[in-house]
């Protein structure tokens, strides 16, 4: 098996990012609109927007996964907390520990960088990446509740 490389994603990474993310949309059955995606990679690449990044897993010159994330603080510590927004791996090659890679590459970036924690959401039916993400820890018990942004009256 060729060896998987974890890297920060560049410029030229981005036709096969949006293929790779595509797929992730298409996995949440989700319709991005292209002014979205637009957006979402201007601030992965914008340098005054270090809260925002990506990563890409490497094999054989092929990017096979991505991982977008943003740091933000949180009011239950000083240091700045990862979400790990969207993880997302070839479905070729699912199952060789290219989604545990990019994981643990973000757990130890935050270690140097003195981040308090990485942690990610995933829909309760992705049992595939469930076993996975159990590895790490178990789910933490918390329920989201998303409301849309709107006028009050």
């Amino acid at each position: 098996m060729s060896e998987t490389t974890i890297r920060d994603v560049t410029g030229a990474d981005e036709p096969r990012w949006r293929e790779l993310w595509q797929g992730y949309c298409d996995f949440y059955e989700t319709a991005m609109p292209p002014e979205v995606t637009a957006e979402t990679w201007r601030r992965i690449l914008d340098p005054k927007r270090p809260d925002f990044g990506a990563i890409v897993a490497e094999r054989d010159g092929k990017i096979v996964g991505f991982a977008n994330y943003v740091l933000h603080p949180y009011t239950w510590a000083i240091g700045d907390q990862c979400l790990l927004h969207d993880l997302y791996v070839d479905p070729e090659i699912r199952g060789g520990g290219v989604g545990e890679k990019l994981i643990r590459f973000l757990q130890h970036r935050g270690a140097e960088r003195g981040w308090t924690r990485v942690y990610w959401l995933t829909h309760e039916t992705n049992t595939r990446a469930r076993r996975l993400y159990d590895r790490f820890s178990p789910a933490s018990g918390f329920i989201r509740y998303t409301i849309p942004v709107e006028e009050v009256s």
